[in-house]
Formats: structure tokens, C-alpha cells, sequence
């Protein structure tokens, strides 16, 4: 018997989940005659619907309906949880870890495939900002999300039962890098949610948080156009949030983040939110980058110059066919990866079979934003439009986005549920050490003090 053809996908996230489960519709036949195998490796068994992550951090989604377990979604594949190395495209070959070779202590394994589809995404930018590393939290992860949540109000809680007026302003006082979608929805969404908060504390107003959004460049959210960037700075600035643009983080050593127009802020939150790089595998590879540390790839979804290799999405430098301009590249945004990967999977399954490959063609139709509950800012096919239609607007295009017809019905069904009932505000922070109180009660009694019985 002829061993089966193995497509290897590196990554489990948007791209490489749809990929993935494009493939499988694509190779139906293939895969039930045992000629073609989908292998998925993934450092976790989900995949993250990020845009939902501001939602979930307010409380206004649960956080499992912000994933998509990937075993059931891609029940033809086989999905290793663990992480590419290296790969050697010339031999075929990718140096992987998993679960199983870390709790045996056996090192990495290779592993061989046919076709490459890499997709590990992107990881967070990060600058060499002192205190960064010790004090800041990023925004790209569930974990972070509810992690983020959890802080925030239990740095609510810190400032209601301190008699430290120093303490208690550093508690109030929450610092945003970034104003891209990340960094604006993310504040946006949990000022909403700790203004709500402060009417069950009673000695927190709202007007005793404060919100600083910081950001280098002159203007935020640029993907929907300076008028409605500039409209979202001004609801942000009337809800009293603090919007410096123009301005970085020069520090946040001690607890004190210090920004390059000399103001400092004594904080116990800083969320970093200021960009993202290709994820550090791309650098081990023998695949041609460009100077952002992207794949260099063709129209197809190839990677140039190189065959049987594919990507799509953060990690790849996808040629815009449709740009007026000469050189122009397709934005790393979510409205082109799940558009490359109904391509990228056609062309796989293509080039299996010995046909032509198609060309990834889609010109952008606009950007949404939510700035907090019922109200957002659109460029949508050259229509502005901001308040609720936005935020309606936003919040519908995403519920067609979410991966499953599951995950859809979850999600309406909270949306409805959270319009009739009041916002829930419980800090779970106990989550992220689970085994602390169970620790406590199995530790050995302290030793008492005082005489011996004689």
C-alpha cells in the first residue's frame, strides 16, 4: 500500500482552522479512500474568535462560546496539540514538541508531510519598555481577556476597602497601549463594563476611574477612515476617557507608567495592545520572508518560488490583485484570512489533483468597531456610520463570521439574555490558580509556639 499524501497544517487558529476544515469538505473522497491525510498541529485544542475577546473581557459573552473546540469541528483531521519548531521544506520535514514528548522528556519529533500549509499566525509586538515584561498584560488570548476582567474588578475591590488614597488612585487608574481594534474595543467594552460595576460599590463613582488610552501615531482605528476616527475620539473623550495621541509609553517600572509627553500615571493595570509580528517559527524555516518577517507568497497562495507550500493570513505577504497600486499587499486583517482560506483549500485540493490554481481576489469592503455597548463607529463599501446602526452593524458581521452554526445560536442567545437581564460583575480570579485553597488545607499545620509539655 502507497502511503497517503499527508498535508500538514501548521497552526489552529482562523487560518488554519478553516483551512483545515475546507480541506476536508474539499477531499472528501480522498480522505474516506485513506490517499489523503489532514494533520493539524496546534498549541491549543481551540480556536479563538479574537474579535470577540472585548466582549468576553466585559462579560457580555461566555468565554467557551469565544472558542471553537477543534476536534469537533475537524473530526477528519488529526489534530497533535503542540508546537512547529522548524521546518525543512527541502526535506519535507517539521521539527515539532507535544503534550506527550515534554511529559517523556524525549525531545522533539519529525515529522513529514507532502503538502505545507503554515499558519501559526501572529504573536504580540512588544518594545523594549522597561517594566513591560514585569507589569503589562496583552489582549490576544481568552486567557488574557478573562484574566484582564477578573483584574479589573478586583482592582475595584482593592480601591473600595483601602484607607490608601495613593493605592487607591493607582487601583482606578487603567492604561491602554495601542489604538487599533484591540486596544480601543478592549478599553471601550470594560469601561463600559466597570462603570456599570461602580453602582454596587458604595464608595466608587464612575468619575473615579480613570482610562488613558495611549497611542504613537495621530489618530486611532485607521481602518474606518479618519472621520470616523476621529468621531471615536471624540465619544471616547465624552465618556471621560483620557485619549493621548501622538504619545508612547516610555516606562512602567514600579507600577508607574511614564509616557514621552512627561505625564505619569501611578497604575496597576497597563494593557499592551500596540501591534503584532509574525509568529517566531517563520524564522526557522527555509521559506523565503519579507522584511516584516512575513512568507512571501503569489496571488495562488504559494509561497514564492517554492512548491507544494502554502499560506494565508497574519503570517503571509499576500499580493492585493485588486490595488490600483503596483506592490500592493492584502491588509492582515480577519475580512481577508477567511476569504484566502476558501481559496488557499480550493488550491490545495487543486494541486493534488493536477489543475489549475485560482487567484485570491477580494477588494476590501470596510472596516466596524464597537466602542462599547450600543455604540461603534463603520466604513462599510464607502457608507459611514456610527452610534447603534455601528454597533448593530458590528455585531451582526461577526455573528455571520463566527465559525458554526453552534457558536452562532450560543452567541444570539447570550446577546438576547444579557439585554433582559442585568450584567453579571463576578471576579473569578481563583480560576488562574486553581489549586491554591486545596494547597492551603493540605499544608502541614504551622508549629505552635511556647513551652513543651513537661
Amino acid at each position: 500500500m502507497t502511503e497517503p499524501a499527508r498535508i500538514l497544517v501548521v497552526g489552529g487558529g482562523y487560518v488554519g482552522m478553516y483551512t483545515a476544515l475546507r480541506l476536508q469538505r474539499q477531499l472528501k473522497a480522498e480522505l474516506r479512500s485513506g490517499s489523503v491525510e489532514i494533520v493539524v498541529v496546534t498549541p491549543e485544542p481551540y480556536m479563538t474568535y479574537q474579535p470577540f475577546l472585548p466582549e468576553a473581557a466585559a462579560g457580555s459573552i461566555s468565554p467557551r462560546h469565544v472558542v471553537v473546540p477543534l476536534r469537533r469541528v475537524l473530526d477528519k483531521c488529526r489534530i497533535t496539540i503542540g508546537e512547529v519548531h522548524a521546518v525543512d521544506h527541502a526535506k519535507r520535514t517539521a521539527t515539532l514538541s507535544t503534550l506527550a514528548t515534554e511529559e517523556e522528556g524525549s525531545g522533539n519529533i519529525e515529522l513529514t508531510y507532502d503538502e505545507l500549509v503554515i499558519a501559526p499566525g501572529s504573536i504580540s509586538r512588544t518594545l523594549p519598555v522597561p517594566g513591560l515584561a514585569d507589569y503589562a498584560i496583552g489582549f490576544k488570548t481568552v486567557e488574557e481577556a478573562i484574566g484582564l476582567r477578573n483584574h479589573v474588578i478586583e482592582q475595584m475591590d482593592i480601591a473600595s476597602s483601602t484607607r490608601d488614597p495613593g493605592l487607591r488612585d493607582a487601583a482606578l487608574t487603567f492604561v491602554f497601549v495601542g489604538g487599533g481594534y484591540a486596544g480601543v474595543e478592549a478599553l471601550a467594552e470594560l469601561e463600559d463594563m466597570a462603570r456599570y460595576t461602580a453602582r454596587y460599590y458604595h464608595n466608587i463613582k464612575p468619575e473615579d476611574l480613570k482610562w488613558v488610552l495611549v497611542e504613537a501615531s495621530n489618530r486611532i482605528l485607521p481602518e474606518v477612515g479618519e472621520k470616523m476616527g476621529t468621531y471615536a475620539i471624540r465619544e471616547l473623550r465624552g465618556r471621560n476617557i483620557d485619549v493621548r495621541l501622538e504619545t508612547r509609553l516610555d516606562s512602567c517600572e514600579d507600577r508607574v507608567a511614564v509616557l514621552s509627553d512627561g505625564s505619569r500615571f501611578p497604575t496597576r493595570t497597563v494593557v499592551w495592545t500596540a501591534g503584532v509580528k509574525p509568529a517566531p517559527v517563520l524564522a526557522s524555516t527555509d521559506l523565503p520572508l519579507d522584511d516584516r518577517g512575513r512568507l512571501r507568497c503569489t496571488a495562488h497562495l504559494t509561497v514564492d518560488g517554492v512548491e507544494h507550500a502554502w499560506a494565508a493570513g497574519d503570517a503571509a505577504a499576500v499580493p492585493d490583485v485588486t490595488a490600483d497600486v503596483d506592490g500592493a499587499e492584502c491588509a492582515p486583517n480577519a475580512q481577508h484570512a477567511v476569504r484566502q482560506t476558501k481559496v488557499l483549500a480550493e488550491n490545495v485540493a487543486a494541486s493534488l489533483r493536477g489543475q489549475p490554481l485560482k487567484e485570491y481576489a477580494h477588494k476590501y469592503a470596510g472596516s466596524v468597531a464597537s466602542l462599547g455597548l450600543h455604540k461603534g463607529v463603520a466604513h462599510v463599501y464607502g457608507r459611514k456610520l456610527k452610534g447603534y446602526p455601528a454597533w448593530f452593524m458590528h455585531r451582526a458581521y461577526h455573528l455571520s463570521r463566527v465559525p458554526t452554526f453552534n457558536r452562532k445560536a450560543r452567541v444570539l442567545a447570550e446577546w438576547t439574555l444579557s439585554g433582559l437581564f442585568k450584567r453579571e460583575i463576578v471576579s473569578l480570579g481563583s480560576l488562574e490558580h486553581p489549586r491554591a485553597e486545596f494547597e492551603l488545607a493540605a499544608a502541614p499545620p504551622p508549629p505552635k509556639n511556647g513551652p513543651k509539655p513537661g
